[in-house]
């Protein structure tokens, strides 16, 4: 079962969404993702994402697991120059939804290639893919080669160091 477009932003019940294969995808504005205003240099372009729910046998019986896929592009702010620095998107994530206030299994902590999520009632999609997105994004993004911002007119402008040196005077022989 799939559901498309961005008005499925929500899982009612992730756990039921998992145990019933269930999938939901659709397209992301990037000016959605709010959080990431900060590191963007552009808010133009779309996401796409999807959610499959399915279920693996465990110690404990059947558990829960959620793949996020997300692919597209980004367009950073370069760190040394500040211009616009395209990064190609892909994430593909598994998740296990543990329900909060439950404590997450010692086996489940150590697994690398699932990452434990605590959730109350309902999964909002949005939050989790802007989380995903954050984390997956460079720390200091930058250009191979770049160079740093500069004024206009550096080169003609006086240095503010001549003033205070004008105003010394010349050295007196004491």
């Amino acid at each position: 079962m799939s559901q498309h477009g961005v008005s499925s932003r929500s899982i009612p019940d992730p756990f039921r969404f998992a145990a019933e294969s269930r999938s939901i995808d659709g397209v992301l504005a990037v000016a959605d993702l709010l959080r990431l205003s900060d590191v963007l240099a552009s808010t133009e372009g779309q996401l796409s994402w999807r959610v499959e729910g399915f279920t693996v046998d465990g110690a404990e019986g059947s558990e829960p697991r959620l793949r996020l896929r997300v692919d597209g592009g980004l367009e950073l702010r370069c760190q040394r120059c500040l211009g616009g620095l395209a990064w190609p998107l892909r994430i593909d994530t598994l998740l296990q939804p543990v329900r909060s206030g439950q404590p997450i299994p010692e086996e489940e902590l150590e697994d690398e290639e699932v990452d434990a999520i605590e959730i109350e009632a309902e999964l909002d999609v949005l939050a989790l893919l802007e989380d995903e997105i954050l984390l997956a994004l460079p720390l200091a993004p930058r250009h191979q080669v770049c160079e740093m911002p500069r004024p206009e007119a550096a080169g003609s402008k006086e240095s503010p160091f001549a003033a205070l040196a004008s105003l010394r005077g010349s050295p007196s022989a004491e």
